[in-house]
């Protein structure tokens, strides 16, 4: 049980990591075309209604993103 709380606290540490490098690598134009795109296929249907749903779903992205680039190497 702590284990996986572990884990789970450690890939999101590591998927902030990796947000932060595509905000150096997007030159933090977080209004760019890269992140307007980012944001229509991941809300689609609009932004969530809560700021806990939202942060949830942006972790989610993060720690997928994080384990992308690491199966990339």
């Amino acid at each position: 049980m702590i284990g996986r709380a572990l884990h789970a606290i450690g890939g999101s540490i590591l998927g902030v990591c990796e947000l932060a490098r595509l905000a150096w690598v997007t030159r933090f134009r977080l209004r760019g075309r890269y992140w307007r795109w980012r944001t229509e296929t991941a809300f689609g249907r609009g932004m969530p209604a809560s700021r806990g749903e939202l942060v949830r779903r942006t972790l989610a992205y993060a720690r997928w993103a994080r384990s992308i680039r690491r199966m990339s190497r």
